[in-house]
């Protein structure tokens, strides 16, 4: 057990949340220690002064107890010791020296001083957004006369080279719908020039693609996105660019002779394409998209005046960083620091598909898609691969991983335009699409509807999951969408939910019931699903204090009794119990 215990004055073991408090996380073996005790004194004062603090048990994976406490300091210098106590009635001291019987030889964790420059600061909208990911190309045509040449009529099938003619005045057109819908945030995947209809081969970064519109049209639908409450996030394409860039084209014209040829990673020139190109690409070979050199100082300063560019020009609200993972650290950081000059409450979305906790320590991104929240749905939901048990372990390790600023921006999805849509995926079972939508709508983060999903659109990998939007109200899910509007609403409505932090109140592995709570001041809610695919009673725990249960889906009252609550779930429906005091 004692090689299990960690802890670290720094990551997501020791961040702080404001000027004058330290959040302090310790993981330990699961299931093994009796209580944990953190003694806290100022870096100048003698250990007789230490005030002693409870640490409480807030996570568990596989593996793994996490305890955490917020410690509040004065004078922003923080020294700690941990006194651990074993269920065994065996009990440790653990400084930064080790773990020992006797404190003296323990020594203490030191957070020097909170500073202000290194606070993680997260725009605090962030925490109530609801996220739309519109994939223009392929959401409304509102222009006909920016049509592509070879246009196809909208609802065909898509294929990886088509068009079907979805641009900018068309999502404008939609915005009473979107507005209706409750989203309050849309995410749009690239719109600048390019010759593809996804748009993540950019030949101009200044450029509104004129397949969507121009200029004007992105600040017409930022400006009325803002009058109805909903901001608009960009895709940033700075790992690599388009073949048709100016500069690289530059590089294939003039060889030794370009003043450009440095912003490549090319294996000599002259520059060859094909068969196999001889630079670096995204991805394996693919000649259109050249990668850039981030660390040349021309191309930095190019790709961040462009960042700047469009906060100011246009006024959007913030970026998602596509291939984030494949640019260097260094220019993140300088990304962040212009980016939030130009809007303090810009956010910055990276696009990382694993652990992600080096690009989330307040000197880079907010937060990035929560690609590990998704795979734990996925496979709990969709592949049926894992029980209750493991799904809430998988969450819990997923969000030790991070610091919280981070865990309430992530964006946190279940299908996007890079992965098959989950109607599909679950065989086009309408109940396991409303499970996975009810937790996205209840956790910690912003939930992120791919269009379409809310009406039942399917779809397997690209390019088939990039299908026109369905606008025959005809061939629409109506009750499927009522119900993401009425969990929207929901969310919208109840801080606990946005700003609550999480705790695991229900796991029982034989009839695979899963249930959560979210606390935010006096408001109490939990989310309850049932996975398996047949009706059944099931018995919530209640918080203290509490003599009513209000399910705020069914509009249904319960008594709670002996500190409980017994409902019915049908097969894979999960609901939302808000707790009260009559």
């Amino acid at each position: 057990m004692i090689e299990s215990i960690l802890h670290q004055p720094y990551g997501s073991y020791a961040f702080p949340v404001d000027h004058h408090t330290l959040r302090i996380r310790l993981r330990v073996k699961k299931n093994e220690l009796k209580q944990i005790t953190l003694l806290l004194g100022d870096r100048y004062q003698p250990i007789e002064n230490d005030i002693p603090f409870i640490m409480e048990n807030i996570a568990k994976d596989e593996l793994f107890d996490y305890f955490q406490v917020d410690l509040h300091s004065d004078t922003r210098r923080l020294r700690y010791t941990f006194f651990i106590e074993s269920k065994q009635g065996e009990a440790w001291w653990y400084g930064d020296k080790g773990i020992v019987k006797d404190r003296q030889y323990a020594g203490d964790f030191q957070f020097p001083y909170i500073n202000e420059a290194d606070l993680f600061d997260v725009p605090e909208w962030a925490k109530e957004g609801i996220v739309y990911q519109i994939f223009p190309e392929r959401f409304k045509n509102g222009n006909k006369e920016n049509d592509p040449s070879n246009v196809e009529a909208w609802g065909g099938k898509p294929k990886y080279h088509n068009f079907f003619g979805g641009d900018l005045d068309g999502i404008i057109d939609e915005l009473p719908y979107l507005e209706e819908l409750g989203i309050n945030v849309i995410y749009l995947t690239p719109i600048f020039e390019s010759p593809s209809n996804h748009k993540y081969d950019t030949i101009d970064y200044y450029k509104i693609d004129p397949h969507f519109g121009d200029v004007e049209t992105l600040k017409k639908l930022v400006k009325e996105s803002h009058q109805r409450g909903i901001r608009i996030i960009l895709d940033a394409v700075f790992n690599h660019s388009g073949a048709q860039f100016f500069a690289f084209q530059d590089v294939i014209k003039n060889g030794e002779k370009s003043k450009y040829k440095d912003w490549f990673y090319i294996d000599g020139l002259p520059v060859i394409t094909s068969p196999k190109p001889n630079y670096e690409t995204f991805a394996n070979d693919v000649a259109t998209m050249p990668k850039l050199r981030t660390s040349n100082p021309e191309v930095r300063k190019y790709l961040l005046d462009i960042a700047k560019y469009w906060i100011v020009e246009a006024g959007i609200d913030g970026w998602r960083l596509d291939v984030s993972n494949e640019v260097d650290h260094s220019f993140w950081r300088e990304f962040r620091e212009v980016v939030k000059a130009a809007n303090p409450e810009a956010l910055i979305i990276g696009e990382i598909w694993h652990d992600s906790a080096p690009w989330l320590e307040g000197d880079q991104y907010d937060s990035v898609m929560n690609y590990l929240f998704r795979d734990a749905i996925f496979d709990f939901i969709s592949k049926k691969t894992i029980g209750v048990s493991s799904l809430d372990a998988r969450l819990a390790k997923a969000r030790m991983k991070y610091r919280d600023q981070a865990n309430y921006a992530m964006f946190n999805l279940i299908d996007s335009h890079d992965t098959e849509r989950f109607l599909t995926s679950v065989n086009e079972n309408e109940n396991r699409l409303r499970l996975a939508a009810l937790i996205q709508m209840t956790y910690v983060g912003m939930p992120m509807i791919y269009y379409g999903t809310e009406i039942g659109m399917t779809g397997f990998n690209d390019p088939d999951c990039r299908k026109t939007m369905v606008w025959d109200k005809k061939k629409q899910n109506k009750a499927l969408l009522e119900y993401y509007k009425k969990l929207i609403e929901i969310r919208k409505t109840n801080p606990a939910l946005t700003k609550g932090k999480v705790k695991t109140i229900l796991l029982d592995e034989i009839k695979q019931v899963y249930g959560y709570l979210r606390e935010y001041q006096d408001q109490k809610i939990a989310t309850v699903v049932n996975s398996l695919p047949r009706k059944q009673s099931i018995t919530i725990p209640a918080p203290k204090n509490v003599n009513q249960g209000i399910d705020l889906l069914k509009n249904k009252n319960y008594v709670v009794e002996n500190g409980v609550i017994t409902l019915e779930l049908e097969g894979e429906e999960g609901t939302i119990i808000k707790f009260k005091e009559e």
